[in-house]
């Protein structure tokens, strides 16, 4: 049995985050609930959601951010959207949680009941002067209970060991204002595993990881791909995105190309695509 929800058009109703929110009203579950393979990932346990976008459009004023944009994402693939700044990756996935109206459709296509979104943002702004650790950031992200009242003991092993994963079980007392750019990003990586996602939506998480953030992003990304996991990652790395993408969609207003990373990342189409005014659609 498959459910499937729509994310209305014409709407500034935060469906997409009323999906995401499903993660403070369900129970805490372990990132240890499945067997790891010989291998060290995890099996092919359930797929999440296929995403269906349908001649998604977008105006601001008078400014057209989006122009029937139609692709989908398949089930449990891990699913690469490239293209120039301001070509509207950022505004397609705000549509996807429900953030910014839209023209068109968008639909997700659940396997079973639907499930819980991810979502892991480029950067985190916030005061960094405010006395606030690695410990209380995950509490405050992943928790109802209040920060300031210490980790609940439901969520405190879960929370453990996707700082585990990331490479910053050592530095949960540091504050987030003292952390590297690269540090941060980790935590936002693991605030993303709780609870565990069906779809996980990546805006450009690679930004600001050194090389050894770098290979735990690359090993997450075939963890989440042996889960069966939907991943949608929007990323400016294109040999990244040949190396470990299923899929690919260049986006500058409108779908240029939608193929394999071998058909897409050609010189032609990447001139298209990171032209100022797209000549044709591939």
């Amino acid at each position: 049995m498959t459910s499937k929800e729509t994310i209305p058009a014409d709407t500034e109703s935060p469906v997409g985050a009323s999906l995401l929110a499903k993660a403070f009203s369900q129970p805490p579950s372990s990132l240890n609930d499945a067997p790891l393979s010989p291998a060290g990932s995890r099996p092919h346990l359930s797929l999440g959601p296929t995403l269906d976008f349908s001649e998604v459009s977008l105006t601001l004023g008078r400014t057209t951010i989006l122009d029937k944009v139609t692709f989908e994402v398949r089930p449990g693939s891990v699913h690469a959207l490239v293209g120039p700044n301001g070509g509207g990756k950022s505004s397609l996935i705000k549509t996807l949680l429900g953030q910014m109206p839209h023209q068109g459709r968008l639909s997700l296509q659940w396997p079973g009941e639907p499930g819980i979104i991810g979502y892991v943002p480029q950067a985190l702004e916030f005061d960094r002067g405010l006395p606030m650790t690695v410990d209380d950031f995950m509490a405050a992200m992943c928790q109802r209970r209040p920060a300031f009242l210490g980790l609940s003991k439901h969520y405190a092993a879960a929370i453990g060991e996707a700082l585990e994963r990331v490479g910053m079980q050592d530095k949960r007392k540091r504050r987030m204002g003292a952390l590297s750019g690269g540090e941060r990003q980790r935590v936002l990586l693991a605030q993303g595993l709780i609870p565990a996602p069906q779809l996980l939506v990546l805006d450009e998480p690679m930004s600001a990881l050194d090389e050894a953030g770098i290979q735990v992003f690359e090993r997450l990304l075939g963890d989440w791909r042996a889960a069966g996991i939907t991943v949608l990652w929007i990323e400016h790395d294109l040999e990244a995105v040949g190396r470990l993408a299923d899929h690919v969609t260049g986006l500058n207003r409108r779908v240029l190309f939608d193929a394999s990373p071998k058909l897409a990342l050609t010189p032609d189409r990447l001139l298209t695509l990171f032209s100022t005014h797209p000549r044709s659609a591939a």
